[in-house]
């Protein structure tokens, strides 16, 4: 059993930091964000702060990937609702991703902070999201593998990338529900891998 002062070090203080700057963030704009009012939100010094992230550069990135996680996690219960069904995963998946989306204060404070051009974490979602898309596309890769797909490797890389890179687009910016969304891009995808 683990005993309050481990849970408490390491991974607890940058969950707890991640958590602040996310509320910060969310509440008053990421360049109101600074080291020292997220340790005081955390609860731990300054040092813990930079000790546990570095820079607000890794703050920023820390973030949008623990975000990050929240999402593929309702993209793997998705595909483990339906395991043998690919176009009910695919559905389940892209539309649990929408609505997980609309709700996220996050994500509404990066995309909202364009019109107060406070814009620092919206390259993280658009032109520097290599590793967003990398890790996303990892998870629907493995994913997919586990169907007999009429598609070579290179087929496949390629669908899961417009799929991902689609899916991103609408998360930044609806142009539908989360249901009409979802049902679209399953049809394009189910056309696609002939399913």
């Amino acid at each position: 059993m683990i005993s309050m002062t481990e849970a408490e070090t390491g991974s607890g203080h940058r969950r707890r930091i991640i958590a602040a700057a996310v509320e910060q963030t969310a509440r008053s704009g990421w360049s109101t964000v600074t080291m020292a009012r997220l340790a005081e939100s955390a609860g731990v010094s300054r040092q813990t702060v930079y000790n546990e992230i570095g820079s607000k550069q890794a703050l920023a990135e820390a973030m949008v990937h623990d975000e990050l996680g929240r999402f593929l996690s309702v993209v793997e219960r998705a595909f483990d609702r339906s395991p043998a069904d690919l176009e009910a995963s695919i559905r389940g998946a892209v539309r649990a991703v929408l609505e997980l989306a609309r709700d996220n204060v996050l994500l509404r404070a990066i995309v909202s902070a364009t019109h107060d051009a406070d814009t620092d974490l919206l390259p993280l979602l658009t032109t520097n999201a290599g590793s967003l898309l990398a890790t996303a596309k990892g998870v629907l890769a493995h994913r997919l593998a586990a169907f007999d797909l009429p598609l070579d490797d290179h087929q496949v890389a390629a669908t899961i990338d417009v799929v991902v890179r689609a899916v991103l687009s609408h998360v930044m910016q609806p142009s539908g529900t989360p249901e009409s969304t979802a049902a679209d891009i399953t049809w394009i995808v189910g056309r696609v891998l002939a399913v």
